[in-house]
């Protein structure tokens, strides 16, 4: 495998532009959805989804009696333990040799098993074929060298893409610089491999709690009790077998 690459996204520079959602549009020949805004500003996507696998979410709050806004363009997270990898009965979803996870198309029978075992929300069904879409991180367009079309098409630099661990080194440098300017409350979300999905390869820079853009505080990928599960079936199963066995064995 070669080195892992990932997404570094720094909300703190984000401009709502949505240039990202066009360009992964564009590039991956996703389909349009109707542009309604939502009631929510100046958000029309309100969610990633099949149709959406960028999405840019727009927070309005009101601080010492300012208004500020947040931005941050949200995105799969190509997680470390991917519980949507775990589940897929046919192998339409793989890791690539960058440690991204990719759905096939071609292959992806449809099953949806993949939707619940996400812990952020991300994959989905596209109504018209029931087959599962997500980021790929445009895997054709890094295989030959290039950026995934988000980062290159962003024009703050608030997506940045290379290697993991150069991400997250330029990112904890990115929050000791914030703090110095007084923005206490950047942090970084989804860059320890100590967390539940041992680690995001799409991970943020936020100026709020992660609740506040959508973001579970905590995600656990939805896998991981499986093997003590089955051990423990297992383990049920034989004591049945054993408790029938001993009663068949007591009327001889």
């Amino acid at each position: 495998m070669t080195e892992r690459m990932g997404f570094f996204t720094d909300t703190s520079v984000c401009i709502g532009c949505k240039a990202c959602e066009v360009a992964c549009k564009t590039w991956n020949d996703v389909p349009a959805d109707d542009l309604d805004l939502l009631g929510m500003s100046y958000d029309n996507t309100g969610s990633l989804n099949a149709n959406n696998w960028r999405h840019v979410a727009f927070i309005e709050q009101t601080v010492e009696d300012n208004t500020r806004w947040l931005m941050s363009s949200d995105v799969c997270k190509h997680c470390t333990e991917a519980g949507c990898l775990d589940v897929c009965p046919t192998g339409s979803l793989f890791r690539t040799e960058f440690d991204t996870v990719v759905v096939q198309a071609d292959i992806c029978n449809g099953c949806g098993y993949c939707v619940p075992a996400c812990p952020f929300g991300v994959i989905d069904r596209r109504e018209d074929d029931g087959r599962a879409w997500k980021c790929t991180m445009c895997y054709d367009r890094i295989g030959d060298g290039l950026m995934p079309a988000c980062a290159t098409a962003c024009p703050t630099e608030s997506i940045q893409y290379g290697p993991l661990d150069e991400l997250r080194a330029r990112a904890d440098e990115r929050v000791r610089e914030l703090h110095a300017r007084g923005q206490a409350d950047a942090r970084l979300y989804g860059h320890s491999p100590e967390d539940g999905v041992g680690g995001a390869g799409a991970f943020f820079l936020l100026l709020d709690e992660p609740e506040v853009y959508g973001l579970p505080s905590n995600p656990v990928v939805t896998t991981r009790d499986l093997p003590a599960m089955w051990k423990r079936a297992g383990l049920a199963a034989v004591a049945v077998a054993a408790g029938v066995a001993a009663s068949f064995l007591g009327r001889r």
